[in-house]
């Protein structure tokens, strides 16, 4: 069989968002609609990169994703029953000690590479079609990256529709294990390693995210003045993006929330008037932005945005149920959904070079 050929870009210096799955665009009433001229996700990248020959069953039973380069248990319930944190970094142990499958470099994924797997052009399962993996629990699978919020609570991935949120380290979630280096996936940017009750520990054997650190390093300083007034450029993703969101402005002069369609309207609008192709990012791109390490803003240290509001539009609708678009909430770090008609979030609009 062919394999599957990455896109060029992930083999240069930078780490640029994976494209969404997302394909098709629907209306603020979750009414399809065509695509051409909406500025959403469907309207761009969301399929270009395909499931279609992405995955491949190896010899030694490991499933090996060409996008990625990482390699997976074939089947997702890989335990076949949730524990808790501990119970599955001590389960991944026990996998290398039997080299199961033949290795012995097996871990629990952390945030960004569980999320590599979501298509959010799909739901139950929220995986790329025609993906060879067996037994996909409709839930919560947990990452090994601790939420820097409340360290006793860690990271999972829900495949129903593929949100991603935190749930306490002492509760139930499956385990999907991965092994190998990823080429394109950026590093969550956790360093540090907590217990079940959120303590600070020695990260030396935990398989936690912050001893393993997988994913391209973050270049320092990752953030540059980008073209034009306002403008930042992400020297890890290759993105540039806005210095603050769009929006109408309240009496002290701050962008004010806004519905779906005011953030896609308001970001092409702001593209009009500049002369570039700005758009309302989706929301991997949105997601691209936050450092796992930190927390009310889950974004890196030295960052240079302003205004930015807890929650963020993206031009992704949910599949799961169209009447819905996926939201970064800034201050977890949390990708959930927001409804469409809501005035609750704001538009930060992105621009991409190749744009």
């Amino acid at each position: 069989m062919n394999a599957y050929r990455p896109p060029a870009v992930l083999s240069g210096q930078t780490s640029p968002p994976l494209p969404t799955g997302m394909a098709g665009c629907h209306d603020p009433a979750g009414q399809a609609v065509p695509c051409p001229g909406t500025g959403q996700d469907g309207d761009g990248r969301g399929q270009v990169e395909g499931g279609r020959g992405r995955f491949a069953v190896l010899p030694d039973g490991t499933v090996r994703d060409f996008l990625t380069g990482l390699h997976w248990h074939p089947a997702a319930d890989a335990l076949g029953y949730p524990v808790s944190f501990s119970e599955a970094l001590s389960a991944v142990a026990d996998f290398n000690a039997a080299a199961v499958h033949g290795r012995r470099d097996w871990r629990m994924p952390n945030r960004r590479e569980l999320r590599s797997l979501v298509c959010h052009g799909a739901k139950n399962p929220a995986l790329w079609p025609g993906h060879p993996f067996r037994n996909v629990f409709f839930g919560r699978y947990w990452t090994s990256t601790s939420f820097a919020g409340s360290p006793a609570h860690a990271w999972y991935v829900h495949l129903e529709g593929g949100r991603v949120f935190y749930e306490r380290k002492d509760r139930y979630c499956l385990l999907w294990p991965v092994c190998g280096d990823s080429h394109g996936l950026a590093a969550t940017g956790q360093t540090a390693c907590f217990d079940a009750a959120g303590a600070l520990m020695d990260c030396a054997g935990s398989g936690q995210d912050g001893e393993t650190r997988h994913g391209a390093a973050w270049p320092a300083p990752r953030f540059a003045p980008g073209q034009g007034r306002d403008v930042v450029f992400d020297r890890l993703t290759g993105l540039f993006w806005r210095s603050r969101p769009l929006g109408a402005l309240d009496a002290t002069g701050l962008p004010k929330p806004c519905d779906w369609g005011q953030a896609l309207a308001a970001v092409a609008a702001f593209a009009a008037r500049d002369g570039r192709p700005w758009r309302l990012p989706d929301i991997n791109e949105l997601e691209s932005l936050t450092d796992l390490s930190r927390a009310f803003p889950a974004l890196p240290k030295d960052h240079p945005f302003r205004n930015l509001g807890d929650g963020l539009w993206s031009a992704t609708t949910s599949f799961y149920d169209p009447a819905w678009a996926y939201v970064l909430y800034l201050g977890k770090g949390a990708v959930g959904v927001g409804f469409k008609v809501n005035r609750e979030f704001f538009a930060w609009p992105v621009l991409r070079p190749e744009s």
